[in-house]
């Protein structure tokens, strides 16, 4: 079964992330969101990444990732990284409709599109790495840190704490704040009143606004990689992990 649907709204793509109750970033979600993203930016002028109403994504898949070798595992951050880079430069606008919480990977795709809207309520979006022992992935801290600018990316990166809806849209790290009936239909209608405008100007606005990010990402990628997975395979990180998979 995929783990992400697609449906149109006339020229708007909306991607429903749909991996059970959590949408656990596994290795077959990054799979099946890279193809979707493929077909996205060659048919829409548009499109909104969806996810659960409990959770939009409550991050990587811990219990399934924890039983990869280093070798599969870094396979499996690299085209993470890829999925997230490809979500984050795709050359038309995008928006997260955030009804759920958005936590540790789950806060990173949502970052990873042009806008967040997020559902009113008991909501949380953040980055908890820190308390896990492994860091945010330098791609997902260099968007971050073009969201929200340096401190306050650094205070929720050293931190690992969640924000609340009135706290994100405070730290500029969402756009609205809207009803939970609402969020995705306000999502939808945002992107389309920006496909008004003939698109091929939009499109080069964004990547001036990606450009620098990816650049300083390319030169990166393999350190950050090796840093990680560094990270990931202590032994004092895998018991910090392997507790934090129970609550899975």
């Amino acid at each position: 079964m995929p783990r992400v649907n697609l449906e149109a709204h006339e020229d708007i793509a909306l991607l429903q992330l749909n991996s059970g109750v959590t949408n656990a970033i596994s290795p077959e979600l990054v799979d099946d969101l890279g193809k979707a993203l493929i077909g996205i930016k060659d048919q829409f002028k548009g499109m909104v990444l969806a996810g659960g109403d409990k959770f939009f994504c409550i991050g990587l898949d811990l219990p399934g990732l924890l039983q990869l070798g280093r070798a599969e595992m870094i396979d499996f951050y690299v085209t993470l990284n890829q999925a997230v880079l490809d979500l984050y430069t795709l050359p038309i606008p995008t928006a997260s409709a955030i009804a759920g919480h958005a936590t540790a990977g789950g806060a990173i795709l949502a970052l990873s599109t042009d806008f967040r809207l997020i559902a009113a309520g008991r909501k949380f979006i953040g980055l908890n790495e820190v308390k896990l022992g492994v860091p945010v992935p330098a791609l997902a801290d260099l968007i971050l840190r073009q969201i929200v600018g340096d401190r306050r990316a650094t205070e929720m990166v050293f931190s690992g704490e969640f924000l609340e809806p009135e706290q994100s849209l405070e730290f500029s790290l969402v756009d609205a704040v809207v009803s939970f009936e609402d969020v995705e239909k306000e999502a939808v209608a945002k992107i389309s009143a920006l496909t008004a405008v003939p698109t091929r100007g939009l499109a080069l606005a964004k990547k001036n606004r990606v450009e620098a990010v990816r650049s300083q990402y390319d030169k990166i990628r393999q350190s950050d990689a090796d840093d990680f997975l560094n990270c990931w395979f202590d032994p004092a990180v895998q018991k910090l992990l392997r507790e934090a998979a129970q609550k899975f």
